[in-house]
């Protein structure tokens, strides 16, 4: 399986500053929020997609293993030596 692109996940550049990140998260969180989307598991499963992007994009030491390395870059136990 495929990395995921935590960037397209909350539609911003790979250069999006920390509060591009943010504003993004903040506006799809509330769109796809479980509360707003009762009983819609696709939303719901945006919305953990885009809370686990912010996650990463907004750790500095999470997002710079991230884009060197992709998504096995964040594994546990992950040696990027």
């Amino acid at each position: 399986m495929a990395d995921r692109d935590f960037y397209k996940d909350l539609g911003v550049p790979r250069t999006a500053t920390e509060s591009e990140i943010r504003k993004a998260y903040r506006n799809l969180a509330r769109k796809y929020h479980p509360d707003k989307n009762p009983g819609n598991a696709q939303a719901e499963e945006k919305f953990k997609a885009v809370a686990h992007a912010s996650d990463v994009l907004l750790n500095k030491k999470k997002r710079e293993l991230y884009d060197e390395f992709g998504e096995i870059g964040l594994k546990e136990g992950f040696n990027p030596d």
